[in-house]
């Protein structure tokens, strides 16, 4: 095998070695040990899983059209598993026990052969139990056979994840026992006062009176709390740093493994370029802030100028906490670290009510988490021409109307700092389309739904594995409607094919390997099925997708067509 692997710096010089080292046939051999560690993540040694010693796992680098030949090695004493989250394989080789395969069982070695399809920013992660919480995780780099069409002078990968002390199996007990068991951002009789003094009595007794009889809370943006934020499994504390010399072009390469969290990343003093998403090259977009959704990756391009330190700030998008590292031109340099933001608030927006009067709702047929929508009459709230209006006349950037993925009044609507630029999935343009652009065979509606008070999650209100696969003919084109029913946002992934997300650019829709719908919005997004076999299709936040926010996708050449509602 040949030894042309690099670090994360590189930049330019990483693709023209893999232009002179990289022939088409070329075949790479790799060896990964799963196995148990200590390790300091949040100021206490504490057990974790890891890839050859390591949390992150080692960053694992290929080059286009390389065959790829992956040893496997479980050292634990229960079965694990790897999936290369994003990449085009077989189904065979995708990683998921029960549809793929049956896993890697305690001792034995699995293999893993296939081809780099792609290039571009992937990860890698464990699908078995809850082991990717516990640091089983890590970056893929795949360089292109040809140059790229944008310029750097090297780059760093960003692998944000989250970090808890408490083991996996513990934190889901806890949440399907108590399921406020995290919330440590509840509203108290203390908050109600500020609340009077800024809405007046009657305004601030009628809302928590109207949350009160749906059961539910406006500071439920995340179902975990307690996580310490890691940038390259560096606490803020140990600050992770990457050098510069001023005047270079820096490509940062954002992954985020987090199990639970999303992250709004800024660095202050730097905009960022937008130049990759989920591994596609995009048309450059210029930003100041953007979030990055649970499985999701951002390829930006910075240009420190500066002979100083600039913070790499990744917020949670609860405000619960944040990941930190540093740029700067030599080591042991720091930057000021930003003032957490206020957490933000659910509105009745985020419950799909837009601005109804609470009094004229019926709140005594609504779940947490679920409102069971079969008791509600959507008739009133113009569901569906809301999502026609966002979808059909979306404006590029943030404007009065916000985010158009986003209720018009959520909450949830980023924001940037300091009045910059944040970036919306309507910024997003494919470089090149994807596929020739057509219109789709059928349309499959997908809700996501799910009751947060008894903590379970589910597709069509059904949860796996009771239901029937969702079936795909070779070679068809089929438009998929999420509708998000519940108040939680949920990154979808499909494995296996691309997500073509309907932006309203025709041709030039971006295609995903994840995407986020955020509550009570419509999301429309095309999928070529051009892989046959069995894959996984599940919401990304671990525990959502643990305990039934999953369904299997069948793609064969003459299938019985059912959605198994």
């Amino acid at each position: 095998m040949k030894n042309c692997r690099l670090g994360f710096a590189g930049g330019v010089v990483a693709a023209v070695v893999a232009l002179l080292c990289a022939p088409a046939a070329f075949a790479g051999t790799y060896d990964l040990v799963i196995g148990e560690i200590t390790l300091d993540a949040s100021g206490t040694m504490r057990p974790a899983l890891a890839v050859n010693g390591s949390v992150p796992a080692p960053t694992l680098r290929f080059f286009e059209g390389e065959k790829l030949t992956i040893n496997v090695t479980n050292t634990l004493e229960v079965d694990s598993s790897i999936h290369w989250h994003g990449l085009i394989v077989p189904f065979t080789m995708d990683g998921v026990p029960g549809i793929s395969f049956d896993g890697i069982g305690p001792g034995t070695t699995h293999t893993y052969r296939f081809p780099a399809q792609q290039s571009g920013t992937y990860w890698y992660h464990s699908h078995s139990g809850l082991q990717e919480q516990a640091g089983l995780y890590g970056a893929i780099i795949i360089d292109p056979r040809e140059p790229e069409p944008y310029r750097y002078d090297r780059e760093y990968v960003v692998v944000l994840s989250d970090w808890h002390d408490s083991p996996p199996e513990k934190i889901l007990a806890n949440l399907v026992r108590q399921p406020d068991y995290y919330n440590q951002q509840r509203r108290t009789l203390v908050t109600f006062f500020g609340e009077v003094e800024e809405k007046g009595f009657r305004a601030a007794l009628a809302d928590r009176l109207a949350w009160g009889e749906m059961r539910m809370t406006p500071t439920d943006i995340a179902d975990v709390s307690g996580y310490t934020f890691l940038v390259n499994g560096k606490s803020p504390a140990q600050n992770w740093t990457g050098l510069f010399e001023p005047g270079e072009r820096v490509r940062l390469r954002f992954i985020n493994a987090a199990a639970m969290t999303f992250f709004d990343v800024r660095i202050p003093g730097l905009r960022m370029t937008v130049v990759q998403a989920d591994g596609n090259n995009v048309q450059p977009v210029v930003v100041d802030e953007f979030r990055i959704a649970v499985a999701e990756t951002y390829d930006v391009i910075v240009e420190p100028e500066e002979d100083r330190a600039y913070t790499l700030f990744a917020e949670s998008m609860a405000r619960t906490g944040f990941a930190r590292g540093t740029l700067a031109p030599q080591e042991g340099l720091e930057a000021a670290v930003p003032t957490t933001r206020d957490p933000p608030l659910l509105t009745m927006a985020d419950m799909g009510h837009g601005e109804m009067d609470h009094g004229q709702m019926d709140h005594s047929e609504m779940h947490h988490g679920e409102m069971d929508h079969a008791q509600m009459d959507h008739s009133e709230m113009n569901h569906d021409d809301m999502t026609e209006m966002e979808h059909h006349e979306m404006s590029h950037g943030n404007d009065e109307a916000g985010d158009p993925f986003y209720a018009p009044g959520s909450g949830l609507v980023p924001r940037a700092a300091d009045g910059g630029r944040f970036l919306s999935y309507a910024d997003l343009r494919a470089r090149e389309p994807r596929y020739p652009l057509r219109p789709a065979d059928r349309e499959i509606e997908i809700r996501l739904t799910g009751n947060m008070e008894r903590y379970f999650w589910s597709i069509n209100k059904q949860i796996y594995p009771k239901a029937e696969p969702i079936r795909l003919r070779l070679g068809e084109r089929v438009r998929f409607k999420f509708v998000n029913e519940t108040m939680m946002t949920h990154p979808m992934h499909l494995h296996g094919m691309w997500t073509i997300l309907d932006v309203g650019a025709g041709q030039w829709n971006p295609a995903k390997h994840t995407v986020s719908i955020a509550p009570a919005t419509t999301v429309y997004a095309d999928i070529e099925a051009d892989a046959p076999g069995r894959w996984a299709f599940h919401c990304h936040l671990m525990y959502h997708m643990a305990t039934g926010m999953f369904r299997e996708v069948v793609v064969e050449e003459d299938p019985e067509i059912a959605l198994g509602d």
